[in-house]
């Protein structure tokens, strides 16, 4: 794990301990900044929606606006973060947002926006940021020592989700005293922070002894990992459902407001300020709870709690009585992305983690967002209090999903383990040759036989996550005590990817399963090309180029395909 240089030697004792390192701590606090900026944007946008349009989904539509960039562009963000240096990533994105963010407060200040005008520049603005999260979330690694990295995931995810919680409190007040303009004016103002910030970081990272992947084949291996992994996968679906259906109190806050309170822009901020205070207190109890309930339980006594509350918002028509609902939405709504945050982060290594980021991002934006625009619909048709009522009923039996999908248990991010020597090959090859076809062959006693086929299913999932594909395992019907396992990997650069993508525990895994290994000889590993028509001469007195020749020139090129 590689640490900024900068980083103190310490024995990292205390969720606090990473902020002791420099760039962590300005980046960290910057970061809060500029989340807190987009959600006063939110709040701003929302109240200015208001203004102008009567109906409910115009109104929902502008958190929609801000969460379906993620939706959209997560995935190639999150490879975009892996694949280049993140700092440059974070920068160009910061621009992009900062740009929408000044051409919004300019046409608001000029009373030239429209209502689609309003929803057009808050995709723009949610489009930048959307490319941020992964690269600034994915960097943390590299600004703490590893020791400290447990401890940094969480603030990260505290940091994000106190942001996304006590700044719509914070635009509410603004918004409340000084009107749209000037919150959209302030959200351009808390960029600049986070731009020096990232400017003055000196990254340092080991350069790859292998070319980057390109694009397409980023997002491809992302999206392979992904969907190899069951605890990532597990903690996807529980977002997603939690932001489709805990969204509607973020939603329709404003109508709240307006319609169930017969307030005005001061009700509504004073309501935001509520929520925010609630989720200032689950922030700072985060750390307690984790100690004292595994995630499915605290997930579950988070969505039982969110459905007390939404119900309450929607029952009541006293300022007081919503706010002190809203302060138990704010504590639980933040607690529970926390956890999630934290689950995604901890089950993806680093080569991985802008994409398991982005991909956790996206879906849980996709969420709130499809479920802002449902929650408004429904509000059309039925009415504010209706629509809160059938949020809370349906987040009340929403923890039945830990039935099928229980929260995995995870307490530390995997290491990765050293890199390995690539294998001696006496063919030329090239980085693109391929694919590489891989053959163990193990020696297991027969009374061994069902243990290390059920261990062989894990094997799997880890070389799938790693690259490979179309893995299988073979037992020969002549010698029932010789097992073949068998997978392929699209070319040689992606085989020595593959290879050396592995966590310690999945190397643990791997020796694991060369120890039910009996033979006389070691395990015997075969790799060929399955297609190896270019590694002939296409002619009888051309030369062989040399196999080094040949990897030296391609890794000077770059991939190409």
């Amino acid at each position: 794990m590689i640490g900024s240089s900068d980083s103190p030697s310490f024995k990292s004792d205390g969720i606090t301990a990473p902020l002791r390192v420099l760039a962590f701590r300005r980046i960290w606090l910057a970061s809060l900044l500029s989340n807190l900026g987009i959600l006063i944007q939110g709040v701003g946008a929302a109240w200015a929606m208001t203004q102008m349009a009567s109906s409910a989904d115009k109104v929902a539509l502008v958190q929609s606006a801000l969460m379906f960039p993620v939706m959209l562009i997560a995935i190639p963000a999150g490879a975009l973060a892996d694949m280049h240096d993140r700092r440059i990533v974070a920068l160009v994105s910061l621009c992009i947002t900062l740009v929408g963010a000044i051409v919004l407060t300019t046409l608001a200040w000029l009373d030239l926006v429209t209502p689609n005008g309003l929803l057009a520049l808050c995709f723009a603005v949610g489009g930048g940021m959307a490319l941020l999260g992964p690269a600034w979330q994915s960097s943390v690694g590299e600004q703490v020592p590893s020791d400290a990295l447990p401890a940094a995931v969480a603030l990260n995810g505290i940091s994000y989700n106190i942001a996304r919680s006590a700044g719509p409190a914070i635009g509410g007040i603004v918004v409340a005293t000084a009107g749209a303009v000037a919150a959209f004016a302030l959200n351009a103002l808390l960029y600049l922070p986070l731009i020096a910030a990232l400017f003055v970081w000196k990254r340092h990272a080991e350069p790859s002894r292998l070319p980057p992947e390109t694009l397409n084949r980023a997002i491809v291996s992302g999206v392979r990992y992904i969907i190899n992994s069951p605890s990532i996968k597990i903690v996807l679906v529980r977002s997603f459902f939690m932001g489709l259906i805990g969204g509607a109190i973020i939603a329709l806050l404003p109508l709240v407001a307006r319609d169930l309170l017969q307030g005005g822009a001061k009700t509504y901020g004073i309501m935001l300020s509520a929520f925010g205070v609630g989720a200032v207190v689950g922030a700072l109890s985060i750390t307690e709870v984790r100690k004292r309930m595994s995630g499915e339980a605290a997930i579950r006594t988070c969505a039982l709690s969110m459905a007390g509350a939404i119900a309450t918002v929607g029952l009541s028509s006293e300022a007081i009585l919503t706010a002190v609902a809203l302060i138990l939405a704010g504590a639980v709504w933040m607690l529970a992305w926390v956890l999630f945050s934290i689950g995604v982060q901890l089950s993806a290594p680093r080569w991985v983690a802008g994409r398991s980021l982005a991909a956790y991002q996206a879906v849980s934006s996709g969420g709130i967002a499809f479920g802002s625009w449902g929650w408004g619909h429904l509000t059309d048709a039925a009415g504010v209090d209706t629509a809160l009522l059938i949020s809370a009923a349906l987040m009340f039996v929403s923890p039945l999903l830990g039935v099928w999908l229980p929260m995995p248990r995870i307490s530390a991010r995997g290491e990765e383990a050293e890199m390995l020597e690539d294998p001696k090959a006496k063919l030329a090859l090239t980085g693109r040759s391929g694919p590489v076809v891989v053959e163990i062959d193990y020696c297991i006693a027969q009374e061994n036989a069902r243990a290390f086929h059920n261990l062989m299913q894990e094997v799997q999932l880890f070389r799938q996550r790693n690259g490979a594909y179309g893995w299988s395992i073979a037992r020969d019907i002549a010698d029932p005590e010789l097992w073949t396992e068998r997978y392929h990997c699209p070319t040689w650069f992606d085989y020595l990817r593959q290879r050396n993508r592995s966590t310690q525990s999945e190397r643990a895994l791997d020796r694991q399963a060369s120890s039910f290994h009996v033979g006389t000889e070691p395990v015997r590993v075969r790799r060929m090309l399955e297609r190896p028509f270019g590694s002939m001469r296409s002619r009888e007195d051309s030369p062989d180029r040399p196999a080094n020749d040949s990897l030296r020139a391609d890794c000077q090129l770059g991939e190409r395909y």
